[in-house]
């Protein structure tokens, strides 16, 4: 499956096909933002997840991907298969969803908590290098025993949005776009909110040196444990609303996991250290990429087929050419 990897990388982006569909001049370009903003919202909290766990952990979480999979898999197998605990409260659709997907959310955390403390805390002291690899043999741990729960066919998550469309000032945007912005806004208020808390703090310390933190009396280990923990929380939202996103059809066992691997220029354009750079390069990718797919689409006959899915590593490269280490990232982080 890992011979796939390229083709995956290069697919289509699930870009609104509205946008394309849009007439030219300004609603065209208003139609691509709003697209471009949805898409790096889910590339925004993949590169939020991924930066909280190097920063306090020091670790590149490869298994990141896997972990968003098992979120959106929980999603389809709360909120379809067994619609709880929507079946238990009643209500509205949207309600029961959104309590299975939080259902869903939380259990992925749990994983994200086993996994470090069975795999990653056992490493502390270890080269970098070699936990590094331990994620790559998570990765294909989790990504084989969920593909088995998924099959070879879709998993639908059963969003209450499905492909509803709302027509403002001319501009055709899917709800499920809408509804994407604003639940990545609140995890991102949530995860400002939660630095500047006393434990959001001492991880910040224990991000900065992690000696100092222990002399301090901060347990390492349990915000080592945290990180991974909201590292999958976050990775699990984004394969939520990956899989309801537009000419997305669900959870499917050979692209879901691997989507995170698009966002990864977003965590190299940001600098892997910063927190507000995942933020902002997830938006520049997402925005990026719809742009291209929308004004570059004439040239397909050159370009390539899923040419697209090539620029925001085109922009990654340029990027690095310029600063290394990320728009926002510093010079002394280590890199595996």
């Amino acid at each position: 499956m890992l011979a796939s990897l390229p083709l995956l990388l290069a697919q289509t982006a699930p870009v609104d096909p509205a946008v394309q569909a849009s007439g030219g001049g300004l609603t065209r370009f208003l139609a691509m933002l709003v697209s471009g903003i949805a898409l790096g919202a889910i590339y925004a909290l993949l590169a939020l997840g991924f930066v909280i766990i190097f920063k306090a952990t020091q670790v590149v979480n490869f298994a990141h991907g896997a972990i968003a999979a098992v979120g959106a898999y929980l999603t389809a197998y709360f909120a379809v298969t067994l619609n709880f605990p929507g079946s238990l409260i009643g209500g509205p659709r949207w309600l029961q969803w959104s309590l299975s997907a939080v259902v869903a959310i939380l259990m992925t955390a749990v994983v994200g908590l086993v996994l470090e403390r069975l795999f990653i805390r056992p490493m502390i002291g270890e080269p970098l290098f070699s936990v590094a690899i331990i994620t790559l043999g998570i990765d294909i741990l989790v990504r084989t025993i969920t593909d088995d729960f998924i099959g070879t066919g879709v998993r639908p998550v059963g969003d209450p949005w499905g492909a509803g469309i709302w027509n403002i000032g001319g501009i055709r945007i899917a709800q499920t776009q809408i509804v994407t912005v604003l639940v990545a806004a609140a995890a991102m208020v949530a995860v400002a909110a939660f630095f500047r808390s006393r434990t959001g703090v001492a991880m910040r310390a224990t991000a900065f040196d992690q000696e100092a933190a222990m002399a301090q009396g901060i347990g390492v280990g349990r915000i080592f444990a945290l990180s991974w923990g909201i590292g999958a929380a976050l990775a699990a939202i984004a394969g939520i609303f990956a899989s309801v996103f537009p000419r997305s059809p669900g959870v499917m066992a050979t692209t879901t996991a691997f989507f995170a691997f698009r966002a990864f220029p977003a965590v190299i354009l940001g600098g892997l250290d910063s927190v507000g750079g995942a933020v902002v390069g997830g938006f520049v990718i997402g925005i990026v990429e719809v742009a291209a797919g929308t004004y570059l689409s004439p040239y397909a006959d050159v370009l390539g087929v899923g040419f697209q899915g090539i620029v925001p590593y085109l922009v990654m490269l340029l990027v690095l050419l310029i600063r290394p280490y990320g728009l926002f990232g510093t010079k002394e982080i280590r890199r595996v």
